[in-house]
């Protein structure tokens, strides 16, 4: 058998999230067709991560398998072949052989999801797919002071929403927390080495939440220590959150 490694980026707007649907409106389910075109064993993606309904990728990375007898097109070209295949709102962004022991989830050493908000009283229409408008003038210093309780390892129960009855360990390390204003679009960077469900879209509702003065940046501390997500504030939609890069250490490490 033979290993790739695909880093892929969709725009999640048409889509039922990554994971593949009966009704064959997953992001996977696009790539795995494109696949199954190219190689008669109709190969499997086993992914870094799981994006819900809406939400988009520029980094997400995915790995398959297929006998070497069905390798014949040489790597510097797969990623060519796969998008001749895909609809347009996602690509294969980069492909590379990949050794026997590579897992693209389970190798993962963090990840980075970034979240854009429009923060003016009119929304710009071009933007209007991938960040959430917030008419009210948000508090950045605040919100700034808030997010710097969210780095570290933490309980983040209070930020996360069960999947299908199962929570999972609660325990994350936080790396980065920061939020960027450039005009009227404000991004959150968030860096972790794993999330619960929902986690960042959680975390950014609760800073909005700072930002609009319905709660004091100090607060989020008694959040995290409660495990109780009624205490927090809700999720942030879908449509304005990127899971932006996936980290892995280098070969040889």
């Amino acid at each position: 058998m033979r290993k790739f490694k695909l880093t892929l980026a969709y725009d999640g707007t048409a889509y039922h999230g990554w994971q593949s649907q009966n009704s064959g409106r997953g992001v996977a389910d696009q790539i795995e067709s494109a696949l199954a075109r190219l190689f008669p064993s109709a190969p499997r993606l086993t992914s870094s991560s799981r994006t819900d309904t809406g939400v988009h990728a520029r980094g997400l990375v995915t790995h398959f398998e297929v006998p070497c007898t069905e390798s014949r097109i040489p790597a510097r070209q797969l990623a060519l072949a796969i998008n001749a295949g895909l609809p347009d709102d996602v690509r294969v962004i980069a492909a590379t052989r990949a050794p026997a022991s590579f897992h693209a989830r389970f190798d993962a050493t963090a990840k980075e999801y970034r979240y854009s908000i429009w923060n003016h009283p009119a929304m710009d229409p071009l933007a209007r797919h991938r960040a959430w408008h917030v008419p009210r003038l948000l508090d950045l210093a605040a919100m700034r002071s808030a997010a710097v309780h969210f780095v570290g390892t933490h309980d983040f129960r209070a930020f996360t929403t069960k999947r299908d009855g199962r929570l999972g360990a609660p325990l994350r390390t936080v790396n980065r927390c920061e939020i960027v204003r450039r005009g009227a679009e404000i991004t959150f960077r968030i860096e972790a080495s794993g999330f619960l469900y929902k986690m960042c879209r959680g975390i950014v509702g609760t800073l909005v939440q700072v930002g609009e003065g319905r709660c004091p940046a100090g607060q989020v501390l008694e959040m995290l220590a409660s495990h109780d997500r009624r205490t927090t504030g809700s999720n942030a939609p879908a449509h304005g959150l990127v899971l932006w890069q996936v980290f892995y250490r280098p070969r040889g490490q």
